[in-house]
C-alpha cells in the first residue's frame, strides 16, 4: 500500500488495473471493426474471449488471497471466499470450451461471471476491511470489461 493510505488508489494498481483494460478495448474494437467491414472476425472474437477468461480467472484468485489474509472474516466468510475463488476459473474454462462452438454463449458466460464476481466483491467488502478504493475500481473495470465482451455479439446481431 502507498504511504497515502487505504483511501487512495496506489499508482501501480491504477496503472496495472486500467492498463489491463487496453486489450479488452483494442480487441473489442478490432472484432467490431471486422464485423462492420464484413471481414472474418473469428480470430479477434476468440482473442477477446480468451483474454476475458484469463482475467476472470485472475479476479477469482483475489478472493483466495483475501481469504488467507483479511482480518474481520469469520470462518463461514473465509470458507465462502476460498470456495468462490475457484468458481471464476471454472466459468472461464467453460467459456473457453464454448468458444469452440458458440462464441456468443462464451461471451454471455464471461459477462455473467464478471457481474457475479463484482457482486461477490461487494459482499466481501462489507465483511472485511478492504481498501476504500477497491470496490469503486472493480466496478469501473467490470463495467468496461463487460461492455467490451458484449460489443462484438451485439454488433454482429445489428449488422446481420
Amino acid at each position: 500500500m502507498s504511504s497515502t493510505g487505504a483511501n487512495t488508489l496506489p499508482r501501480i494498481v491504477a496503472w496495472l488495473g486500467y492498463g489491463g483494460l487496453l486489450p479488452f478495448i483494442a480487441l473489442a474494437l478490432a472484432a467490431v471493426g471486422a464485423n462492420f467491414f464484413d471481414q472474418d472476425s473469428h480470430w479477434w472474437n476468440a482473442a477477446l474471449l480468451a483474454y476475458g477468461a484469463a482475467i476472470l480467472s485472475f479476479v477469482g484468485a483475489l478472493h483466495w488471497g483475501f481469504a488467507m489474509t483479511r482480518l474481520g472474516l469469520n470462518d463461514r466468510q473465509r470458507t465462502a471466499a476460498f470456495v468462490w475463488s475457484v468458481v471464476p476459473a471454472l466459468l472461464a474454462w467453460l467459456a473457453l470450451l464454448l468458444l469452440l462452438g458458440t462464441p456468443r454463449a462464451a461471451a454471455v458466460l464471461l459477462v455473467a461471471g464478471f457481474l457475479t464476481h463484482y457482486w461477490r466483491d461487494a459482499q466481501l467488502a462489507r465483511a472485511a476491511d478492504l481498501p476504500a478504493w477497491y470496490l469503486p475500481m472493480r466496478l469501473r473495470l467490470t463495467t468496461v470489461a463487460c461492455l467490451c465482451l458484449a460489443a462484438p455479439p451485439v454488433a454482429q446481431t445489428l449488422l446481420v
